[in-house]
């Protein structure tokens, strides 16, 4: 009967299907109580931004290190938070289908299982695409408050001192290149790129794992790993022989095809210094994500095909 099916309408079944499951999986999650907890967290670790205003002693030091100083929180916050999100509401999902009978319902409609894998991802990043949405407006927000606050300061102080006009003008300048601005757009898209990843991994090890303790222990201690990864791969090369050089760069390529480079996604402290994300870098980094989501939602469903539901 598939056969008489136009492949184009198959196809769209599949994306209708996956759009499915993943709206299901993201209203789940939304409703778990433990993810407005953290989400909570981080909005109060942010908006914390507005409390205690330091005193300074003159302008140069009321200005663009306050603001580098905000961003540094609230990307780390953020960092924070989508990487938890993403490895704990991913170790959540397949154990707790098959805990309500849900996945049974599902596959026996019937569903392909790449399209509820594929589903299920999708929802996990829907949860994290709004809740970093909704921090980075929160984020730009305060950032945008403080800066006019820090600007008003500096502008008071330099009067009071007898400052020149150019001079004046200078640090004002310098202090509004590090407010908000398209390049902390950049370093969110950084986040969000490394927590899909994040989510693909711990997708990988839910599917052959039967707690959910055990695939989020793992999935962050794999992210751990990532970090240091190429320190790891520098240092081998480096104390390998002459003859085995190029068997250890294949290895090690190897290993980077596999396991992801973490640092590779590290931009936030270049923007946090007032740095621009070149576009060329950014989109190298949406191809690294989405290279390693696809081969880890394939691998789970190499797994969970041959898998007894």
């Amino acid at each position: 009967m598939n056969a008489h099916v136009p492949a184009g309408k198959r196809r769209g079944g599949h994306v209708v299907r996956i759009l499915t499951i993943g709206a299901h999986a993201f209203t789940q999650l939304a409703r778990m109580k433990v993810f407005h907890f953290l989400a909570l967290f981080a909005v109060l670790a942010i908006a914390s931004n507005f409390l205690n205003l330091p005193q300074h002693e003159g302008p140069e030091s009321a200005g663009a290190a306050v603001l580098r100083s905000i961003k540094s929180w609230s990307l780390g916050a953020m960092t924070l938070f989508s990487v938890v999100i993403a490895v704990a509401a991913t170790a959540l999902l397949i154990p707790k289908d098959i805990e309500d009978r849900t996945l049974y319902t599902i596959l026996a409609k019937p569903v392909p299982r790449i399209d509820y894998l594929a589903g299920r991802l999708l929802g996990v990043l829907l949860l994290l695409f709004v809740s970093l949405l909704a921090m980075d407006l929160l984020m730009t927000a305060v950032l945008q408050a403080r800066t006019a606050i820090v600007l008003g300061e500096q502008r008071d102080m330099a009067a009071a001192l007898g400052w020149p006009h150019d001079a004046v003008e200078s640090l004002l300048a310098e202090t509004r290149a590090a407010g908000p601005g398209w390049p902390l757009q950049g370093a969110v898209a950084a986040v969000f790129v490394r927590a899909a990843v994040m989510a693909s991994i711990a997708l990988l090890i839910s599917t052959f794992s039967t707690s959910t303790l055990f695939t989020t222990v793992v999935g962050l201690l794999v992210y751990f790993i990532g970090h240091f990864q190429a320190d790891a791969r520098d240092f081998w090369l480096q104390g390998g022989e002459a003859g085995e050089g190029a068997a250890a760069r294949l290895a090690s390529l190897a290993l980077a095809l596999v396991l992801p480079d973490f640092q590779l996604f590290n931009v936030i402290d270049a923007v946090i210094e007032g740095s621009v994300v070149p576009l060329a870098t950014l989109g190298r980094l949406v191809l690294a994500g989405g290279y390693y989501v696809v081969l880890f939602t394939l691998a789970s469903w190499f797994i969970f095909a041959e898998k007894e539901i």
